[in-house]
């Protein structure tokens, strides 16, 4: 085995005024907002046109087509696995040096000339400002490439058994007998982008779906994967729809994975299907998902009160709120409580909203009408309820692009519908709690929600930030002391939840690598036996 090569994360770029990077970003961004580029599937790396076509728009213009994409059906889904079983004769003996050597390839090409188009695509389709979009498609695919590249070689590395005299025990780490079905969310560039190659590094070949509202960098990524080196056949591009492309793929005897982020109702129906196939598998296939959160702030008396209104402010409205992560729901002392809203609704009203490409813009659009019509709902039925209270934002617009204002909900109810269900926007719930119920606070903390992803506990005082974190374990799978509960950084703080949030697999480490290959033990015996009476049968 040769050395490891150990990673360090990508430094984040700042685009401030005047740097040239910024010129550069848009740049970019202007010359990709006056096209409108035609997108094909592409499987064992041709390109293919069905002729069923759907418009990739900006979310914060709608009106504004800048690609049109094709759709997979059933016949280019299973002509896509056709193909990837085929690619997997090569791909799943090829030595991992040459696997991860691609990988880093990657890296290297999206840390250079493929990082504004890839940005700026991100900005485009899925309407995040510049360093939202820095943060994702950039920094975190590069670390999801080298990082992942060195864990592949640790775990190759690991071969810690016990050999005794005469024999030699070793671990091989076989890829998947199958393909892996990739289907990847809408709002983060990077787990469109780590969902398929995570398990393609591990020698596995993947379908990928990425979501329809978000095809346009999974176009470019797709690209760079071919300037890198990836062998066709090995990805299969197949957008389109759920029960057109997903169904089939489901079915299909080959099937050995299935690398999932987005809703806890898609992933349920899943692992339903999946389980009412079980006996057509030709082995059981491997499910890794990351599903819904309802994420949250517990902030006792002693917090900084600059702290925290840092962390409701950038974990519940960055990427307007959607974040499978972003808080979504506060318990606040009412002891420090006027000094948070005080401090809170000043800073809200330096909040600006609207198009990427104006830098100075913290918030942008949400994805799509659908997200905008259920997140208004959300507003709504707050408004109409006598338990609850805007405080801030509460205005909804689409006449131009899908336009929410950040808004904040005080209720009196800490069960109340927005304390308990994922919305996915610009949303945050405030429940006061008398700071003597602070025990009983973190119980019905802990009991309001089905999900378990993340949460944050924010205090001066050790001792209480100590019992929070403790009585909290299964409540958040990445936990945060006195930060919001956004941001989890490759390397760093490996994500993923349990509970309703799913399966806990943690991207960003090793341990969801281990998902991707089935391991076998090879014993060789040296000394091998030439009769096979033990000592025991000898008589007395």
């Amino acid at each position: 085995m040769n050395k490891i090569i150990k990673a360090i994360n990508e430094p984040v770029r700042s685009y401030a005024s005047g740097s040239p990077e910024r010129k550069s970003l848009q740049h970019k961004y202007d010359e990709m907002c006056s096209q409108n580029i035609e997108i094909p599937l592409i499987i064992g790396g041709k390109e293919k046109k069905t002729g069923n076509t759907e418009n990739c728009i900006m979310p914060h213009d709608h009106q504004h087509v800048i690609a049109t994409y094709h759709k997979a059906g059933e016949s280019e889904a299973n002509l896509a696995i056709d193909t990837a079983m085929k690619a997997w004769k090569t791909w799943s003996k090829t030595h991992l040096e040459e696997r991860t050597a691609i990988f880093r390839k990657a890296a290297e090409l999206l840390k250079g000339p493929w990082r504004d188009t890839i940005n700026a695509s991100t900005m485009l389709n899925q309407s995040k400002n510049a360093f939202q979009a820095e943060v994702d498609s950039a920094c975190e695919l590069i670390d999801f490439f080298n990082f992942n590249a060195q864990y592949a070689e640790e775990i190759y590395s690991r071969q810690d058994l016990i050999s005794p005299k005469g024999m030699n025990n070793r671990l091989e780490y076989r890829p998947l007998e199958g393909f892996v079905f990739a289907i990847t969310p809408f709002n983060f560039t990077s787990i469109a982008g780590n969902l398929p190659t995570a398990p393609v590094l591990m020698g596995n070949v993947a379908l990928w779906k990425p979501a329809s509202s978000a095809v346009l960098p999974c176009h470019y990524l797709m690209k760079m994967f071919k300037e890198a080196g990836l062998p066709d056949g090995v990805i299969n591009f197949i957008p389109g729809s759920g029960s057109e492309v997903g169904n089939p793929v489901l079915a299909n005897e080959n099937l050995s994975g299935v690398h999932f982020t987005g809703s806890t109702e898609t992933f349920q129906y899943i692992w339903k299907m999946i389980g009412e196939n079980i006996n057509e598998y030709k082995t059981y296939p491997r499910i890794v998902g990351e599903t819904g959160g309802k994420d949250f702030c517990i902030a006792h008396e002693s917090s900084d009160i600059d702290t925290l209104v840092t962390a409701m402010i950038r974990g519940a409205f960055e990427y307007q709120g959607q974040k499978c992560s972003a808080m979504s729901r506060a318990y606040i002392p009412t002891t420090i409580w006027e000094k948070v809203k005080n401090k809170y609704l000043s800073e809200l009203k330096t909040i600006k909203i609207g198009s990427p490409r104006d830098f100075t813009n913290f918030m942008n659009a949400v994805i799509d009408k659908a997200a905008f019509d259920s997140i208004s709902g959300y507003i709504n039925h707050a408004k109409e309820s006598s338990d609850a209270e805007i405080i801030s934002g509460g205005d909804c617009n689409d006449t131009k692009g899908y336009f929410i204002e950040p808004t904040t909900i005080l209720t009196t109810d800490p069960y109340f519908k927005t304390m308990r269900e994922e919305i996915f926007g610009p949303v945050l719930t405030v429940y006061l709690y008398d700071p003597s119920e602070w025990s009983k606070t973190i119980d019905i903390l802990d009991s309001t929600s089905p999900y378990g992803l993340t949460g944050c506990v924010i205090g001066q005082d050790k001792d209480k930030v100590s019992e929070a974190t403790k009585r909290l374990t299964h409540s958040a799978g990445n936990f945060y002391i006195n930060d919001k509960p956004t941001g989890a950084v490759v390397g760093q703080q490996p994500f993923g939840g349990s509970r309703a949030s799913g399966t806990n697999d943690k991207a960003g480490s090793d341990l969801n690598l281990l998902r991707w290959v089935s391991i076998r033990t090879i014993k060789e015996t040296f000394e091998s036996p030439k009769d096979y009476r033990y000592p025991f049968l000898e008589k007395d």
